[in-house]
């Protein structure tokens, strides 16, 4: 809410500052930081959101919330970078008159606002997709802010006009970068994919040996409600003489210390499986 609020006050600021200055950098970061104001109510919301309970029609609960407005937050950022590009190209070929002063000194106040949104944000963006998309945006306005800056002194200095086009657009194509970073791993979660570096054949190779009385595993299926949040099923074919709740326990902590997969659950079966049968 803090960055939400930085950033929202700055951008209004930021588009009469463009607008007066006839600076493209100013009015792309503007309105780059017009998506991200969104973009941050959106993912204040979604946490809000996944904090309810489960309920009857949401028997996992709401977690998944966060991964869709990352998801969306991606695909705003790759088409705001794609906007950006095309906007850079149209102006390198017909430069305007850039008011390099008033860019110069907006830019500074817009550099130390989304330094201080980007601290904020910062400590929850290592696992959490729907904070890494907000970072992202946070991080796209601090890099335009770098241009801005740079583009302005260089005005000032040559008078040359199409820097400003030009730093434009190498920000959009950093700002890209991520965005399909992000777009990729929310739609990864989204389409229920495995953990990053979870290997099945690997898992059904090794559990019988760490488990005494499983002779086989299969059926093995890994997601993730959120990229914190990870589940598997499998079906465990066990000895005759096996205790399956002594069985379904060892399974359930070795899943968890050594693939960190807390959710776990385990079908076990003294006779030939139904499903591989069929």
């Amino acid at each position: 809410m803090l960055a939400l609020l930085a950033t929202g006050l700055f951008m209004a600021v930021e588009i009469v500052a463009g607008l007066l200055s006839h600076s493209l950098t100013l009015l792309a970061d503007a309105g780059h930081m017009l998506t991200d104001t969104i973009s941050l109510a959106l993912a204040w919301a979604a946490i809000r959101i996944s904090r309810r309970p489960a309920d009857a029609r949401r028997s996992y609960g709401y977690d998944r919330v966060q991964v869709l407005a990352a998801f969306v937050n991606g695909f705003t950022l790759i088409a705001m970078s794609l906007w950006i590009v095309v906007e850079a190209v149209l102006r390198w070929f017909n430069p305007v008159t850039v008011l390099a002063g008033p860019m110069l000194l907006v830019a500074v106040i817009g550099l130390l606002v989304n330094l201080v949104a980007f601290a904020i944000l910062h400590g929850g963006a290592e696992e959490n997709l729907n904070m890494r998309g907000a970072l992202i945006h946070v991080l796209g306005d601090l890099l335009g802010s770098v241009a801005a800056i740079a583009a302005a002194a260089v005005i000032l200095w040559t008078g040359w006009m199409q820097v400003d086009a030009l730093l434009s657009a190498l920000v959009a194509l950093l700002i890209l970068r991520g965005a399909w970073q992000l777009t990729r791993q929310s739609g990864h979660v989204l389409l229920e994919g495995a953990p990053e570096g979870f290997d099945a054949s690997r898992l059904e190779a090794e559990l019988p040996g760490q488990v005494a009385g499983v002779i086989d595993v299969h059926h093995i299926h890994a997601w993730m409600l959120s990229p914190e949040k990870k589940m598997l099923t499998l079906h465990a074919q066990v000895d005759a003489e096996a205790d399956a709740d002594r069985i379904t326990q060892e399974i359930t902590v070795y899943l968890g210390r050594e693939h960190g997969i807390a959710h776990v659950t385990v079908q076990i079966e003294k006779l030939v499986c139904a499903e591989r049968h069929h």
